[in-house]
């Protein structure tokens, strides 16, 4: 038999098991980021820029909603696809990923799934062109992990809702022309409120989003807030039949889904800059890569990522197949988002002092995954999420299981929670 070759980028051979279509995805996707996105990532990251041609562009490429129905511009395609997209997207930039990741899955995907017709219509198809953008409202600036208790409030009115509130750390906000914003809708002002969707678009009176400066972190990524004094949101824009948290959090699962796959990217990108550096790079008269602790780490780190290659195939098979549960994209968000932060930083220091300079990129990719490690739930919060699966008990809050019954995250399904940004 045949000696198999080693493949450095996929050791298992997991690509081979992907799809026809899936591959071809993935080679597209492959091709565009490291042809274009590639060369623009170093501007980004340094001058804090989010080039504006960039949405268009994966629009025209069909990276944007891959997994929408094909009668709404999307691409019908499987969430593997949607997933190996986010993989090469995130080997180049977190930025690019968290764009692709909140216009397909905290905007499309809850537009297409609660959404009425004519939302579908209006919206779906210029956001799969990114003729629109979209940001998705949730975060707010004292309830993170806890969004039950948001207190963003609409208030009925003829003909639709006032909206009065403030969300944070709102990815696109400064550049959406529509935003899916969750909010206590209140029939009176002494309602207590019930969490529902609406769709405020820009221009809309009482909507702003002002822009979050002095990022150190996904700099090439848009940031800001959601204002909304006022706002009022015609019927036409409130999904109709969904309530409570259980819209949002179906949102943030497919959103996490994406960043168990994007953060094999980032991870795949350090290992091979790291790998490169140590066997061109000399010290004691001898290649880096001939030191036994440098080899150590570099197996240490491949085991990782083919680890974290075949949880998140495995994750994409589950899910196309229906299969899938929250606590599965708690795990894998949280395995792979950890790794990929282990590696980025060893990486880091196998480069010495060249390890934080742009050019090498690592300390790039690094900086990202700290905000990766957070939005859409920290390391921590995925833990609990799984602790309350392995025991039955939640432990959310002190008094945990004790509290009383209601609409908050200490007493939501084990997917509640959700730490800072909205991507």
């Amino acid at each position: 038999m045949a000696k198999q070759p080693f493949n450095l980028d996929d050791a298992f051979l997991f690509e081979s098991m992907l799809g026809e279509e899936e591959r071809l995805i993935m080679e597209s996707a492959r091709e565009y980021a490291q042809a274009s996105l590639e060369p623009r990532a170093l501007e980004g990251n340094q001058d804090e820029v989010f080039h504006s041609e960039i949405p268009q562009e994966m629009g025209e490429m069909g990276l944007l909603g891959i997994t929408c129905a094909e009668e709404y511009g999307g691409a019908g395609a499987s969430a593997t696809a949607y997933g190996v997209v986010a993989r090469e997207l995130e080997r180049v930039d977190s930025a690019y990923r968290s764009f692709a990741s909140v216009q397909s899955s905290l905007v499309m995907y809850p537009i297409e799934t609660f959404g009425t017709e004519e939302q579908k219509q209006r919206f779906l198809p210029k956001l799969a062109t990114a003729e629109m953008i979209g940001c998705f409202g949730l975060t707010e600036p004292d309830h993170g992990s806890d969004p039950g208790s948001m207190v963003t409030t609409a208030l009925k009115a003829d003909g639709g809702w006032v909206l009065n509130g403030a969300k944070m750390w709102i990815t696109n906000s400064p550049v959406a022309d529509v935003a899916v914003v969750w909010a206590k809708a209140k029939e009176t002002r002494d309602d207590p409120g019930v969490i529902r969707g609406f769709l405020v678009e820009k221009g809309m009176e009482g909507f702003s989003a002002p822009k979050t400066h002095n990022k150190m972190s996904l700099r090439a990524s848009i940031t800001g807030e959601i204002v909304l004094e006022d706002c009022f949101v015609p019927e036409a824009n409130v999904f109709p039949e969904i309530r409570g948290l259980k819209g949002p959090f179906m949102c943030l699962n497919s959103a996490r889904y994406g960043i168990a796959w994007g953060a094999v990217g980032a991870a795949e990108d350090c290992f091979q800059r790291a790998r490169q550096y140590v066997m061109e790079r000399k010290q004691f008269g001898h290649a880096l890569g001939s030191m036994q602790l440098v080899q150590t780490k570099l197996a240490n780190m491949l085991t990782d990522i083919t680890q974290m290659q075949l949880l998140a195939w495995r994750l994409g098979n589950l899910k196309d197949g229906g299969r899938l549960h929250p606590w599965m994209v708690s795990l894998a968000k949280r395995a792979n988002v950890g790794k990929a932060l282990e590696i980025a930083r060893i990486a880091r220091d196998m480069m010495g002092g060249n390890g934080i300079t742009g050019e090498y990129r690592v300390i790039h990719h690094m900086v990202n995954l700290e905000s990766v490690n957070t939005y859409e739930g920290t390391y921590d919060i995925h833990g609990l999420i799984l602790g309350r699966e392995l025991t039955g008990i939640q432990a959310f809050t002190p008094l945990g299981n004790d509290l009383p019954s209601g609409d908050g995250a200490a007493t939501a399904p084990p997917q509640v929670a959700k730490e800072v940004g909205s991507n």
